[in-house]
């Protein structure tokens, strides 16, 4: 099954003989870091970077993500002078860094945006201290009720809740950014599944260091 994919940018002209007309550089992400990845573009003035994104929803099949990402690097490969992946490994076993090898791009680090927006040492940490934990980004938190909620079916089947969670104690926030709201809803997405609450303020992590070190707004070259 072939993924729907979508384009936050279009991408630039390509000269006759197929190659970039301007060396700017694309990244190929996941759906639930558009958001992230646009604040970070806007915030350090890196208007050379294009963004194509895969549906979010391919983590609930991995096993497509690799061959996905292949296709999506390939053709930016023909638009664009740099091609970088910013997707954690999210289940795909190693196939999606082999994907990248074969492709000659650079993935950003870490198996998963939970590691790479808290940092993959912080990650580790509370990974050990409490190995039951329920991890939500910003993103996540937004989209609780569509990918949680109906997506487990427990708007349907309430008692499927101990099901899925009775092995976990507490929800952590990993927040993108300080919104007291989206902060009450994190809360509240706890208290739904029964768990305790914890948040911590994480910013955009290793995202905009992968981002800002790999494609600073020097490399842009007039064309």
């Amino acid at each position: 099954m072939r993924a729907e994919t979508y384009q936050l940018f279009p991408s630039p002209a390509v000269g006759d003989e197929g190659s970039p007309a301007s060396p700017r550089v694309l990244i190929v992400a996941c759906g639930a870091l558009a958001r992230e990845i646009l604040a970070v573009k806007a915030l350090n003035g890196l208007d050379h970077i294009d963004v194509t994104c895969l549906p979010a929803i391919l983590h609930n099949r991995p096993q497509l993500i690799p061959d996905a990402v292949r296709r999506k690097v390939r053709a930016g490969k023909r638009t664009h002078g740099q091609v970088l992946v910013l997707y954690g490994d999210c289940g795909t076993g190693g196939e999606l860094d082999r994907v990248c090898e074969e492709e000659g791009v650079e993935r950003i680090e870490g198996e998963h945006c939970y590691a790479f927006f808290l940092g993959l040492d912080a990650f580790a940490e509370e990974h050990e201290r409490e190995i039951g934990t329920f991890y939500l980004t910003d993103y996540l938190v937004r989209h609780f009720d569509r990918l949680i909620v109906q997506g487990l079916g427990l708007d349907r089947h309430p008692q499927l809740r101990d099901v899925y969670f009775g092995h976990y104690t507490r929800v952590l926030h990993i927040a993108q950014v300080d919104d007291p709201s989206l902060a009450a809803r994190a809360e509240r997405a706890a208290e739904r599944l029964g768990l305790a609450f914890e948040r911590r303020l994480a910013g955009y992590g290793a995202l905009e260091t992968f981002i800002r070190s790999r494609a600073p707004a020097e490399s842009l070259v007039d064309g």
